[in-house]
């Protein structure tokens, strides 16, 4: 991990949900919504995106603990923005505060995240 990881660091993404991003357990004639595991995807995948050019080559991260509530509904086809700040560095271990909004400005997601960096091929047993 280079020395350019600072606590107070974060990183923003944006994504617009699809229908395969939905739930469907509710039955026909109700509107899918965006389900909490993409959300959940995209908080990780905002971490992955802010932390890969803060890695050494050979180097990347896994997730290895969420807590997240899922606070509001959001309909497929709206825009959600996942925010990740950076709270905590001990080691290889980063906590992040993750959040994510939908396009009303609406706060859908909130939570904590650790994630682990981790040699490639060692975790990929090569």
């Amino acid at each position: 991990m280079k020395d350019t990881l600072k606590v107070g660091m974060g990183h923003e993404k944006v994504i617009t949900t699809t229908p395969e991003m939905g739930i469907s357990h509710m039955g026909p004639g109700v509107p899918s919504m965006y389900s909490t595991p993409s959300m959940i995807g995209l908080m990780e995948g905002t971490c992955v995106e802010f932390l890969t050019p803060h890695m050494d080559t050979g180097e990347q991260t896994v997730g290895f603990h969420i807590d997240v509530k899922h606070l509001a509904p959001t309909k497929i086809g709206q825009k959600v923005r996942g925010k990740v700040t950076l709270n905590e560095i001990k080691g290889r271990r980063l906590l992040f505060t993750v959040e994510a909004f939908n396009e009303d400005g609406t706060k859908v997601g909130e939570g904590t995240h650790e994630r682990a960096v981790v040699n490639i091929s060692k975790f990929a047993g090569q």
